[in-house]
């Protein structure tokens, strides 16, 4: 009786790199597990920290319980602010309330938020280009008064845009955007107003141009790609686009490797593997372990950056 197990078939898996955890999400992560450390269970954080359903989890069994407003959390407990950003009024209120929070907004998002008061001190009308109700674009609006910050989505926006003063307009972004989509509504809003300010340096951060590069690299030679991220993730959502308008064949986002579905990889012989930069390395390394049950696994780093970025711990959890 032949015992040999049955062949599986080949499959070759192009892994993007860059992916997954960025400098911004790695430091917010740190800052509520050193929050927990010094200061013990609970601390609050509002709004999740970083859009991954995975990483909230594990935050929570460390200690960590997740609000969406400061109303919800004692005045007596550390509190952290999430990734994204928050507008102005939250701090203010934590202060009022003499709360010890902390700021786990990502540097990059700081960065718009300085450019936008800084177009406001100037007399500039203020457009903001992202999605409504993100937490970063909401974070971005609160920090300057009610109105002034005006937001547009898409370039079909762009066209239709009015200004009070046409001469007098600037824009920033959302820093998880679609670098090819932003690109289209940047170059509206160019045309219509050529003297609009610019950011004196891109805004949509360096993590989410390098992934979204690397997907492109690999796109057009997958019959499939796959993202590891959550569905509330902007940049995860992004890359999904911009591998499907890259060339992949068929695209899907899913949390980790329960959620794959093997109808999925029919036909297909070369799969592109990303994530999102809230995405543990640990769930892409449990899709390529669930893959490996069933195929014959080759794979392939396809690597166009490096990435040596690190931002800084808030001085109170490093003394």
């Amino acid at each position: 009786m032949d015992d040999a197990s049955p062949i599986k078939p080949p499959l070759k898996v192009l892994l993007a790199s860059p992916r997954g955890f960025c400098a911004g999400v790695d430091r917010a992560i740190q800052i509520v597990e050193r929050a927990i450390e010094k200061y013990g269970a609970p601390v609050y954080v509002r709004h999740e920290i970083v859009h991954n359903k995975h990483v909230v989890e594990r935050l929570k069994a460390l200690g960590a319980i997740f609000v969406e407003e400061l109303s919800e959390a004692p005045d007596d407990r550390p509190m952290v602010f999430s990734a994204h950003g928050v507008p102005k009024s939250v701090p203010a209120e934590a202060k009022h309330r003499q709360m010890l929070y902390l700021d786990a907004t990502c540097p990059l998002v700081s960065k718009v938020h300085v450019e936008a008061q800084r177009h406001f001190r100037a007399g500039r009308e203020i457009v903001l280009i992202g999605h409504e109700g993100h937490p970063e674009v909401v974070g971005t609006m609160g920090q300057l008064p009610d109105g002034v910050v005006r937001l547009i989505e898409t370039a079909a926006d762009a066209e239709v845009f009015e200004p009070i003063d046409p001469l007098n307009v600037a824009f920033v972004t959302q820093t998880t955007l679609s670098v090819d989509d932003t690109a289209d509504i940047v170059a509206v809003l160019q045309r219509r107003f050529p003297g609009i300010a610019a950011p004196h340096k891109e805004d949509i951060c360096y993590a989410t141009t390098n992934r979204q590069e690397a997907v492109k690299q690999l796109a057009d030679a997958c019959d499939l790609l796959l993202v590891v991220g959550s569905r509330n993730s902007s940049n995860s959502v992004r890359l999904v686009e911009v591998g499907l308008r890259g060339g992949a064949a068929k695209g899907h986002l899913l949390d980790d490797a329960s959620g794959l579905d093997w109808a999925w990889l029919d036909g297909v012989r070369t799969l592109g593997v990303t994530a999102g930069a809230s995405a543990p390395e640990v769930l892409v390394q449990g899709l390529i372990d669930k893959l490996s049950t069933r195929y014959e696994i080759t794979i392939e780093d396809v690597a166009p950056t490096r990435e040596t970025v690190t931002f800084k711990l808030p001085r109170v959890l490093t003394t």
